[in-house]
């Protein structure tokens, strides 16, 4: 490793520059450390530390990009319908569920490679509980998305600070009604709680178990780079059909991070005490558990994958198997699976 730089003598140096043999390294910054097998994963201190970040800061990332597209989305097509913002209308509600989805697809997109693309912390606790995802990483995981989702509206608010305001009457005047239901998810007047609940426990539903088809290798798998395309249609679809009664939050992270922000800005405790803390039993509890019942029925009647805990071998199959390998191993000697 200290001979990877080899300096010139004096005689090779005329001119300001040396020759050097086909496999010298003679310039800085050329080195190709995945080529070396017995070279450091890590060429430099910062690689290493955000090689122990990486997962955390993909999901902040992720869930970033959604709620910046996705109530980014839902502030233009909303405040431009006021004459007094525009002219004439920036969007409805195609292109809200336009920005949802993309949001969620670019989301993952950043994401997958580094943390798996969770970006909802019902997905993560979907895969801890169903797939075998170390719970000691769900904490970090969650944090990380609602830190994301609440960055990413909060960068949104202020982007719409003045056409808000301009809606609402005054840089003083905030209510859910107007411009809060833009970023939180409210369910609508004619909805009755157990419907809401219902709602979200369907569309979450529906959502883990479009995720586990499209990541089942018995399905495809996928070529690269298709997850993220699948991903768009899917959020698209659910929002498109089943979006209107609740506003399709799916996920606890997108509609908390939200939530929080407006409190902060003075829409006050409103957002929470709505229906009697409406904020936790719906658009928290309904994905967590619409979630974990999908992925247990996917994962008990279609799924085949190992790390599912609907396929880990009884010790009547891991004894058969043993068995089975003493014999057809040489030397009658059974490897540990």
């Amino acid at each position: 490793m200290t001979d990877i730089i080899e300096k010139p003598r004096h005689s090779e140096t005329s001119n300001s520059s040396f020759s050097t043999r086909p496999n010298d390294m003679t310039v800085l910054g050329v080195v190709d450390f995945a080529d070396c097998d017995q070279c450091s994963p890590y060429p430099n201190r910062w690689s290493s530390i955000r090689e122990r970040i990486s997962a955390p800061v993909a999901e902040f990332m992720g869930a970033f990009i959604l709620c910046l597209l996705g109530c980014g989305g839902n502030c233009q097509a909303n405040l431009s319908a006021n004459k007094s913002v525009s002219a004439s209308p920036a969007g409805n509600a195609v292109t809200s569920n336009l920005s949802w989805a993309i949001g969620l697809s670019l989301g993952v997109w950043i994401s997958a490679n580094h943390s798996g693309g969770h970006l909802n912390p019902a997905v993560t606790i979907a895969f801890a509980t169903v797939r075998g995802f170390p719970w000691k990483k769900v904490p970090i995981y969650l944090l990380a998305q609602l830190l994301g989702a609440l960055c990413g509206a909060s960068v949104v608010y202020a982007t719409y600070f003045n056409a808000i305001t301009i809606v609402e009457g005054g840089s003083d005047i905030r209510t859910i009604a107007v411009s809060g239901n833009l970023f939180g998810t409210y369910a609508a007047d004619y909805l009755p709680s157990v419907s809401a609940f219902f709602a979200e426990f369907i569309g979450s539903a529906m959502l883990i178990t479009g995720i586990f088809m499209l990541t089942d290798k018995n399905n495809g798998p996928l070529p690269p780079g298709v997850l993220p395309v699948g991903i768009f249609f899917l959020l698209l679809g659910i929002g498109s059909a089943l979006g209107m009664d609740t506003g399709a939050a799916l996920n606890p992270a997108r509609d908390l991070g939200p939530r929080i922000l407006t409190a902060m800005v003075g829409y006050g405790s409103a957002v929470f005490n709505f229906r009697n803390q409406y904020w936790l039993w719906c658009p928290i509890l309904g994905p967590i558990f619409g979630m974990i019942v999908a992925a247990f029925f996917y994962d008990a009647m279609l799924y085949r994958g190992s790390e599912s805990i609907t396929n880990r071998p009884s010790e009547e199959a891991e004894r058969h198997h043993l068995h089975s390998c003493a014999r057809t191993k040489p030397n009658g000697v059974a490897g540990i699976v």
